[in-house]
């Protein structure tokens, strides 16, 4: 049986949504990236601050967690989209972990559009095998419809390992 975690950085919890949708579709382990120091959920300021981290490919030190992602077959790896690009929670996830060889899946939530998050990802995981990803627009304003689009994805998903 192919293990398989998601991984994901949910300031609003859009992304934890997604996350907890796919864990119980696919009976997968999960992995929230916390930063020691978060950006402010609340204010304009958050889009200041959280934008600016992201263009500049920041990479916070995260709370320690004691998942081996060595140790899967299939990686969910999911993000908000900050200022067109992912998350430094996730820039930093991408440069401490080796996933070279490993099938992942990506996810990005958004209030707008996906930008360049999932081309940008791709580069900075070259070596691994994308296998899927899809974007979704306000996970939390439509949960019903949303919970069963990405239960099924992740389902398609471990049809490819």
């Amino acid at each position: 049986m192919a293990k398989s975690l998601v991984v994901f950085y949910s300031l609003e919890g859009n992304c934890r949504f997604l996350a907890d949708c796919i864990s119980k579709a696919i009976n997968a382990d999960v992995m929230e990236l916390k930063p020691k120091k978060d950006v402010e959920s609340k204010g304009f300021m958050k889009y200041v601050w959280g934008g600016r981290q992201a263009v500049m490919k920041t990479k916070p030190e995260l709370l320690a967690t004691n998942i081996n992602v060595a140790e899967y077959d299939l990686i969910f790896i999911g993000t908000p989209v900050w200022a067109s690009t992912y998350t430094p929670a996730i820039n930093t996830f991408l440069s401490d972990n080796d996933l070279k060889g490993k099938k992942l899946a990506i996810f990005c939530c958004y209030d707008g559009n996906e930008g360049k998050t999932f081309l940008q990802m791709k580069k900075a995981l070259e070596g691994s095998e994308i296998i899927g990803e899809m974007g979704f627009t306000s996970p939390n304003k439509d949960k019903t419809n949303n919970s069963k689009l990405v239960a099924n994805w992740a389902l398609e998903m471990l049809k490819k390992l």
